[in-house]
């Protein structure tokens, strides 16, 4: 079995982002030269996120929308945690858990192997500090 390791290296500039790492994930594959096996891609922080959806605007905001009006509201005096603590970041713990930190891509053929649309994203919900990923590609 073949395998490779990169990591990517995030300091986003607003509390929360959305960053398309699909081409990383590909470059990561490609590295490995790997034609049949998958690649693991997996935020190595507790409030940040790693899924495949759309690359698409519109719904990255829908996504952000919907985690601060249902899922979890940044209101930092709701939480036990942030009084617990001394932080204010509950909030993007919560989305963590709610968005899930890692997916699992399947290789076939020489390619990553997506439906429709898919891509890998990075989700941001506690930022403006470094923040890792890993990339690990395994297969023949």
């Amino acid at each position: 079995m073949k395998t490779h390791t990169d990591y990517l290296s995030f300091n986003t500039k607003k509390r929360q982002e959305i960053i398309d790492i699909t081409d990383s994930v590909e470059a990561c594959r490609a590295k490995a030269g790997i034609a049949e096996g998958f690649v693991l891609v997996s935020a190595m922080h507790i409030s940040a996120s790693v899924f495949v959806n759309d690359h698409e605007p519109g719904l990255w905001q829908d996504i952000l929308d919907w985690l601060e009006n249902r899922v979890a509201p940044w209101s930092p005096q709701d939480y036990r945690h942030n009084s617990g603590t001394g932080e204010d970041n509950a909030a993007a713990h919560l989305r963590s858990i709610t968005i899930g930190h890692e997916v699992i891509v399947p290789i076939t053929k020489g390619k990553l192997d997506f439906g429709p649309w898919q891509r890998v994203f990075y989700g941001e919900w506690d930022g403006q500090r470094p923040k890792r990923v890993i990339i690990k590609a395994m297969g023949e």
